[in-house]
């Protein structure tokens, strides 16, 4: 079974932020393939649903913490190393420019709390990521780095503006293929795809 798990805040107030794309994207996908309703699981803190593609079964897993106790809601589900490489995380990525997406596998946190969350309570670095560019570009297309940690909180917690928009559409398509494409192959065929786009 593969779990695809979208981090973001529950509240409604963080719907559509920068921060919310995984978790919010996640719930696109769910819905594009007619997945089951959301049913919150009490003790992960979580809501799951679960459903299939390519004859593959699958679990969507949103957390219910806050973006930076993440992991408190996959220490149920990912207990072993086997099972994190089945694990695909999907967040909103700094370092990446707003059109931008990498998939990764077994790289430190890069300073996101979430991910740093899930590494510190699954116990292992080892599962692959869809990272999600959301930092601002110039005309060019060159990342304009957000400094400060006031500046990257209002960033980070700020929605899209209208010119993003486009990209934003193509992503969630590609978001949804990505996720497709891990279901089908391992992470390292995929990443092997999906990063040629």
């Amino acid at each position: 079974m593969k779990i695809i798990v979208g981090l973001g805040n529950p509240d409604d107030k963080y719907k559509n932020t920068r921060h919310n794309i995984g978790r919010d994207f996640v719930e696109s996908f769910r819905k594009k393939n007619k997945f089951e309703e959301w049913n919150f699981n009490k003790k992960s803190n979580a809501l799951i649903s679960k459903g299939e593609i390519v004859g593959e079964k699958i679990t969507l897993i949103l957390p219910q913490t806050y973006m930076n106790f993440s992991g408190k809601s996959l220490v149920d589900f990912v207990k072993t190393k086997k099972q994190a490489k089945e694990t695909l995380v999907i967040y909103d990525d700094l370092d990446l420019g707003v059109g931008k997406t990498k998939l990764s596998f077994n790289k430190n946190s890069g300073g996101h709390k979430g991910v740093e969350s899930i590494i510190k309570l699954i116990k292992t670095k080892e599962f692959p990521r869809w990272r999600i560019g959301i930092a601002p570009v110039t005309p060019s297309g060159k990342v304009k780095k957000v400094s400060g940690e006031d500046a990257v909180v209002k960033h980070v917690l700020s929605k899209f503006k209208p010119s993003e928009l486009d990209a934003l559409k193509q992503i969630e398509k590609n978001t949804h293929k990505a996720i497709e494409i891990f279901v089908e192959k391992d992470y390292l065929l995929a990443s092997n795809e999906v990063n040629s786009w």
